[in-house]
């Protein structure tokens, strides 16, 4: 459902400031989370956006490392009046498992809100995420609810892969209970060839050099990593392109890598 019309839903769309190109362009990243050797960098990798709803991964690890967050079911806490409520299955309690099933951002929302702006920052260093810039939009106050969402936080599909090696080779000062849960609730799939694949998609729409909302072209993310016995390879697929009324950028991006992963894992 949450890959439902964006025309339906725009606010969906998450705003971000003019890139550096504005032209349509991609990038595929893959790396060997044990060596780092990237068998695959194409395209345009190093331009940083917003992480849009793929920053759900990193709520989720402060989330569980923290205590705010229980295991996949707690806690579940009730849709209010006022919080966003762009689609229906927001409209409801929400659980962890759920939350990042639908991209829920008022779940997210309300887990930075008990973190706190102090911890917040300080995980978001710790980690080494991007421009770790969480001042949210000039003016607003409002980084501790609104800085991923298309605001002054942002990372480039390197940053994306870089940060994913250290959560799959648990090298982030967190607990083993913050990266057991936090897999355990990411949407995943296993590939005919047997790889497990956890990903997360990530939607944003860019603006216009006057500062509107660019209605022809919009981001989609893709990033997660697949693990077949021993062997993890972490990925983050980019896409800026036309927007389209039949799917979102991010579910766009998952599925065209989804249909490209078994070929490239096998040749790994």
């Amino acid at each position: 459902m949450f890959a439902a019309s964006l025309a339906l839903q725009p606010a969906l769309a998450w705003r971000i400031a003019p890139a550096a190109s504005q032209a349509p362009f991609s990038c595929t990243v893959l790396a060997d989370a044990a060596s780092g050797q990237a068998p695959a960098r194409e395209g345009h990798c190093d331009e940083r956006v917003t992480p849009a709803s793929t920053f759900n991964i990193v709520v989720a690890l402060m989330g569980y490392d923290s205590g705010i967050l229980r295991d996949q079911h707690a806690p579940v806490l009730p849709f209010k009046a006022g919080y966003p409520a762009y689609i229906p299955s927001w409209r409801a309690a929400t659980d962890p498992a759920g939350w990042l099933q639908n991209s829920v951002l008022w779940y997210a929302q309300q887990v930075t809100r008990q973190l706190g702006a102090a911890r917040f920052q300080q995980y978001v260093q710790r980690f080494g995420y991007g421009n770790q810039d969480l001042a949210g939009e000039p003016g607003q106050d409002n980084g501790l609810t609104q800085s991923w969402v298309g605001s002054s936080l942002r990372i480039s599909p390197l940053e994306q892969v870089a940060f994913l090696r250290k959560v799959a080779r648990r090298e982030l000062p967190l607990s083993a209970h913050a990266y057991a849960m936090t897999e355990s609730i990411m949407p995943r799939q296993t590939l005919a060839n047997g790889w497990e694949v956890h990903g997360k998609t990530g939607t944003a729409s860019a603006l216009l050099p006057d500062g509107s909302e660019d209605g022809t072209r919009q981001y989609g993310w893709y990033v997660g990593w697949a693990s077949k016995g021993q062997r993890t390879v972490v990925f983050a697929r980019l896409v800026l392109d036309a927007r389209q009324e039949v799917a979102m950028g991010g579910a766009r991006a998952r599925e065209a890598l989804l249909r490209e992963l078994p070929a490239r894992l096998d040749a790994l």
